[in-house]
């Protein structure tokens, strides 16, 4: 069965990841498009450099061919952000991306993208879900893509320039070429390199990159940064005295810093960061939208403003709406993605190292030094998260205890509230908080939870963890 979670389809290639139920998502795409008469309009496609991605994308061509929907295709490896900007300048109704983002090598996947190239909502995808799991591949229409290129129903496009100028003409690239900064990238094997050596070499940062090879396999590691994944990015940095490591996941649209100590700077502090430069450095006026499973740091940046912090479910798509709904000026979540005002409506951890390199520049401060301030002003608020697996089978038994029963551990501190928005967030009294929700993309219960101090978090997560017995 085909299963949209929140950031797309994604299978285990050769399991559920088959050209049979490729085709079938493109069918039902194909079929949502005329439903809606926005066929005419055409859709953008792009790939990664997973394993079957640029074959997949052809597949999906071939589809849309078929079914009379001119295609503009990305013919070359691409970052995630690129193809969403693609939507945007051809100003599509719809977009596709064959990526599985930091899934380990063995998954592939798709995502679906919509006007100004936002992540999908729940009722676009659910649609594309219901209709393909009901297709008999043998009956969908195509046309071979040599075929299709020489009708002109697929034409091969590459918005990179383009994406790369708009993102350099929202940097103060004066400032930045002013510090002669030194910086490492870390592209995890995956699709940043070009755009982001670009970008800061044209601002006259020197660049130097690992593990930039074409290896289908990311190095044997979850392309996914983290203080685990980049440990050789923190070790050089240290090393040979780098101003910044930059590291983001196999499609770049999620990004993971390390400081000029070789320290792995979070990704709520990241956001905190950014939305504190924008506010303080920039005069920028406007509020945050955070998912409910990100730090409330932001909540007290934006309340000190003057402005509002908005919570919303997991899932970017519910970011980047409320923040159209809002004017917010920066949105985000805790494993990374992040995107500001008047960029591409989903998540891009290439602008957002481009912003972090900014901000470096302008204030004179280095990361430690950024984040030793805003602790100093809005205290200490520390974030972890455990993932617990369980057996598909006992899934039913989990919802029924935390969503039917709604029962929660009995912690040693005093609950405020509990809210079941997306999963089960227990509010404490002190302001700290814990979530647990299940993965939309793997047997997982995530936990997550931010007290004053990472003994007092992990407390919290223990009490939850014995509460749930797996």
């Amino acid at each position: 069965m085909i299963q949209f979670g929140t950031g797309g389809w994604r299978a285990i290639i050769g399991d559920e990841f088959v050209k049979s139920n490729i085709i079938k998502v493109a069918k039902a795409l194909c079929d949502i498009m005329v439903e809606e008469n926005v066929a005419e309009g055409g859709i953008v496609l792009g790939y990664d450099r997973r394993f079957l991605s640029r074959t997949s994308a052809r597949w999906l061509a071939e589809v849309f061919a078929g079914n009379g929907i001119k295609v503009m295709l990305i013919d070359r490896e691409a970052p995630t952000p690129i193809i969403m900007f693609g939507v945007k300048k051809y100003d599509t109704d719809y977009g596709m991306a064959v990526t599985a983002s930091h899934n380990p090598a063995s998954y592939n996947g798709i995502k679906v993208f919509m006007k100004d190239g936002r992540d999908s909502s729940v009722e676009v995808t659910d649609r594309i879900q219901e209709k393909a799991n009901a297709f008999d591949p043998e009956s969908i229409e195509t046309i071979g893509y040599e075929e299709a290129l020489e009708q002109g129903l697929i034409t091969v496009i590459n918005p990179f320039n383009e994406y790369i100028d708009t993102i350099l003409s929202m940097l103060d690239v004066q400032s930045i070429r002013e510090k002669d900064l030194k910086i490492l990238l870390d592209p995890m094997f995956g699709v940043s390199k070009t755009s982001l050596q670009t970008i800061l070499m044209s601002a006259r940062c020197e660049v130097d990159v690992i593990h930039d090879r074409h290896d289908t396999m990311f190095g044997g590691r979850l392309p996914s940064p983290s203080a685990q994944t980049l440990t050789r990015l923190s070790d050089f940095v240290v090393e040979k005295g780098y101003d910044l490591g930059i590291g983001t996941d196999g499609d770049a649209d999620r990004l993971g810093i390390i400081d000029e100590n070789g320290d792995f700077i979070h990704p709520n502090k990241i956001m905190a960061l950014l939305y504190y430069y924008l506010l303080k450095y920039k005069g920028w006026k406007g509020g945050v939208v955070r998912n409910l499973a990100t730090t409330h740091l932001l909540d007290a940046i934006a309340e000190a403003h003057g402005q509002t912090c908005y919570e919303v479910p997991v899932g970017f798509k519910h970011v980047s709406s409320k923040m159209e709904e809002t004017q917010a000026i920066i949105g985000g979540e805790s494993s990374g993605g992040l995107t500001v005002k008047g960029h591409v409506k989903g998540k891009d951890g290439i602008f957002a190292a481009g912003l972090l390199v900014e901000m470096i520049s302008v204030t004179g401060k280095r990361l430690a030094k950024m984040l030793e301030e805003i602790e100093e002003t809005y205290g200490k608020f520390e974030m972890l998260e455990a993932n617990l697996e369980f057996h598909p089978s006992e899934k039913a038994s989990l919802l029924h205890l935390l969503y039917e029963e709604k029962q929660v551990p009995t912690f040693n501190e005093p609950v405020s509230k509990v809210s079941y928005m997306d999963g089960v967030k227990v509010f404490f009294e002190s302001g700290a908080w814990l979530i647990a929700r299940f993965s939309g993309t793997e047997p997982l219960i995530r936990i997550f939870a931010e007290h004053e101090s990472e003994v007092k978090a992990q407390e919290l997560i223990s009490e939850m963890k014995e509460f749930l017995g797996i």
